[in-house]
């Protein structure tokens, strides 16, 4: 009876925002006037593009052959998406002061507040100014994304998975479904997140188009994060087995997908937090980093990534069906990469470009087709770009960026120099910072008892590789022989003057956005 109760209640308040939302639609048509590029219905209003903004859980922009030539997944979908639309090259995510990196991604996502002025930053380290408070803060989830375009007159629906995100602004949708599903059936898996968006696409169709009012769906997935049980037509394409032994090693597969080039048996030092879930409780890898582990939990990831691209599949089609596609914006990235046996890793919980880089496509209204640009942006500025390709204002307490010119094709990048920040184990972590072709990586962890900085040029070594990337036995599983200067050139003589413009650019970095800590080859913080 209490669950029935519960159930009622929720039904009641999801049906008194939709009706809300419908209502503010109707009240005010003419804010749509400022949307661009969207089509003017019969009425001779301009009427605003929908959103539908696609998030997976865990999902390196590697796993593309549009970022990864050398990939073996078969995503259709998604790669007619980057085909019909726009792939952004350098997506990022800002990092996080927590091992569940996941948390705040998706608060940034929500909010565009950069990864320093998040609450739960503010309130563990206060003191750093008016903008990083917690008044600041104090009523963020009014002004989140659902709830922006709640007052703008939008439909708002969601489905994701439950826990490590941002609840209080998730409560603002109208619509909601969240559930964790990480199964191997329909009823368990990514299919459920698509059904929950049919359903209302369903609902909304049984609707006169020229009286719906815009949408924004947030579909979520819950996969390809672990555990990765995929369906067992898709494992025996990649040649995986959901593993589940920790006595025993997967079966090897000729079908399963080949070690990345930058693949290692175990990173060179410490990477600063001791028995990270993700680094040794992941089932079906746990602490191992040998082969046949590697190649079939990339098997799985695959397997879960093309099942994820079938319902995006699915989801299109009904769009399509609706007579909306051609004024919707469809954007789709995750809440940041991941690791999976490249440098020896297997969590999100590193810089490397393959874990801090995410994927970016978008497609919509003014995006040109087959396009491709550096962007250089962060999912924080996804409210801000979403914002401003709809119409609708940025709330005050946004700190990202539009970059809806990079996707309108007026400009390659909104920023010149990238930052992040990992120290959800030993303080202050790691930090790394990107200008151009070059990148940094600093390592001050473990008490002081790691203390390591990496540069590389990615012109010429775009994977990052290492000194122990051209061991002999490496370059016999990888089937990658690097270049002598695909290494780590911060002992390199000849880079030094380069070595201290990126240490002065760090932190640079650091102090702009009220990063709370220092490393011990810095100034102490005032």
């Amino acid at each position: 009876m209490v669950l029935f109760r519960r159930t009622l209640l929720h039904a009641d308040r999801s049906l008194a925002k939709l009706v809300l939302g419908s209502l503010l639609a109707l009240m005010a048509p003419s804010a749509g006037a400022c949307a661009a590029d969207s089509d003017d219905s019969e009425d001779g209003r301009t009427q605003r593009p929908n959103v539908l903004l696609i998030v997976v859980d865990d999902q390196s922009p590697l796993d593309f052959r549009f970022y990864n030539p050398r990939s073996v997944l078969e995503a259709p979908t998604l790669e007619r998406l980057a085909a019909e639309g726009m792939v952004i090259d350098a997506a990022h995510h800002l990092g996080s002061y927590a091992g569940a990196v996941c948390t705040p991604s998706r608060h940034m996502i929500m909010s565009g507040r950069s990864l320093w002025h998040l609450p739960n930053a503010v309130k563990k380290w206060p003191g750093r100014g008016p903008d990083a408070s917690a008044d600041a803060v104090a009523d963020l989830p009014e002004q989140t994304l659902a709830a922006v375009f709640n007052r703008a007159g939008y439909q708002t629906v969601r489905t994701c998975k439950a826990g490590n995100s941002y609840r209080a602004a998730n409560r603002q949708f109208q619509i909601r479904h969240d559930a964790t599903k990480r199964g191997p059936t329909d009823a368990t898996g990514s299919p459920w997140h698509a059904e929950q968006v049919l359903d209302y696409f369903h609902q909304r169709g049984k609707t006169p188009e020229a009286e719906r009012p815009p949408f924004l769906v947030y579909l979520g997935f819950s996969h390809p994060h672990d555990t990765r049980d995929g369906q067992p037509d898709l494992l025996a394409k990649y040649g995986a087995q959901n593993h589940t032994d920790r006595e025993t090693l997967p079966p090897a597969d000729p079908r399963q997908p080949p070690l990345p080039v930058d693949y290692l048996p175990a990173h060179p030092f410490p990477h600063g937090h001791p028995r990270l879930r993700d680094e040794v409780r992941v089932s079906g890898v746990w602490e191992r980093r040998d082969e046949r582990t590697i190649r079939n939990e990339i098997g799985r990831q695959l397997a879960c990534a093309e099942l994820i691209d079938r319902q995006v599949g699915r989801v299109l089609q009904r769009l399509d069906s609706l007579g909306e596609a051609d004024r919707t914006y469809i954007i789709y990235t995750s809440d940041h990469g991941i690791a999976i046996g490249r440098h020896g890793l297997q969590g999100k919980q590193n810089l490397y470009e393959h874990t801090w880089r995410v994927p970016m496509l978008a497609k919509g209204p003014g995006i040109s087709a087959g396009s491709r640009a550096k962007g250089n942006v962060y999912l924080a500025d996804l409210l801000a770009t979403i914002c401003d390709l709809t119409g609708v204002p940025t709330p005050e307490t946004n700190q990202g960026s539009s970059f809806a010119g990079v996707l309108r094709g007026r400009q390659q990048a909104i920023r010149d120099v990238l930052y992040g920040a990992y120290c959800g184990g030993t303080k202050p972590g790691m930090r790394c910072v990107k200008r151009g072709d070059w990148k940094l990586i600093q390592y001050d962890v473990l008490d002081g008892k790691v203390r390591q900085t990496q540069l590389f040029d990615l012109s010429r070594n775009p994977n990052e590789l290492l000194i122990q990337h051209h061991v002999d036995s490496v370059v016999a599983l990888t089937g990658n022989k690097p270049e002598p200067n695909q290494v780590n050139l911060a002992d390199d003589p000849q880079y030094a003057r380069k070595l201290a413009e990126m240490k002065a650019l760090l932190l640079e970095e650091m102090k702009r956005r009220k990063d709370p800590f220092r490393l011990w080859d810095q100034p102490v913080r005032p």
